[in-house]
């Protein structure tokens, strides 16, 4: 029987992808990507949320470093344009995605989790980059989505001392947007997941992938792309028909 590496589940919009090697701490090996992959390209259509999680006491733990160890120049910067193509889809998928974290949340686990849009870590969650002390680099894309969050100077720091960050420190610093207790990141991911499917699916789309392009931009171009973004969702007739509900419940309340 072929091991299920990510289990899916879906229910009221709500798609769960859960990374199963715990025996790993989830660490993701060349099956477990292909995996995420193939989970991703068969969002269940209707999908309003993601959640993202890791089966046992670990989120990720980043790369299989026994599957690195042979790779050429060549194939090396393949396999990383490879996590960058699938984390973009997380990213830029169009449907918000939530992290649900605990235990290592290290390298490629790091990596994986900013691609999330929402996250959500508990007391256990540690976060760290320790390639610079495995004598190699990062290549899941975290020059530019967790040095846009802690800023380059501290990933720099991060992967120079192999430092770990507990959940407090990460909350600070914006690897996390949630803290909660011992056993309850699943349970609040759930929570967020719901109310996100309840804005307009148009809404979501633009939010999640409208603002990691414009900080890329010049002001000038990320002001005219928050122009035309919000006048293609603005004048879709789903928003539409919400503003003009809220307009009639918040006149009703006034006559009231």
């Amino acid at each position: 029987m072929t091991e299920q590496l990510v289990k899916t589940t879906s229910e009221d919009g709500i798609y769960t992808l859960l990374l199963a090697r715990p025996d790993k701490r989830n660490a993701i090996s060349d099956r477990l990507l292909a995996a995420l992959e193939a989970a991703l390209v068969a969002t269940p259509e209707g999908t309003r949320a993601i959640i993202l999680a890791g089966e046992g006491k670990h989120f990720c733990a980043g790369l299989d470093l026994s599957e690195h160890q042979h790779r050429d120049a060549f194939g090396t910067m393949l396999h990383s344009q490879s996590w960058h193509r699938i984390f973009a889809r997380i990213q830029n998928g169009g449907i918000p995605v939530i992290a649900a974290m605990q235990g290592a949340v290290i390298g490629g686990g790091l990596e994986l989790a900013t691609a999330a849009h929402i996250r959500v870590a508990e007391p256990s969650t540690i976060y760290q980059l320790p390639e610079g002390r495995h004598g190699i680099y990062v290549g899941g894309g975290a020059s530019v989505r967790v040095a846009k969050i802690v800023g380059a100077g501290r990933m720099c720091e991060m992967m120079l001392t192999g430092r770990i960050l507990d959940a407090d420190e990460g909350q600070r610093l914006g690897l996390s947007h949630y803290l909660v207790g011992a056993g309850e990141t699943l349970a609040k991911a759930q929570e967020l997941a719901r109310r996100v499917a309840e804005n307009a699916p148009m809404a979501n789309w633009a939010m999640v992938t409208a603002i990691a392009r414009i900080d890329n931009m010049a002001s000038d171009d990320g002001f005219f792309v928050e122009s035309l973004t919000a006048a293609v969702v603005q004048t879709n007739p789903e928003i539409a028909a919400r503003i003009g509900e809220f307009l009639q419940r918040k006149g009703q309340g006034a006559r009231q």
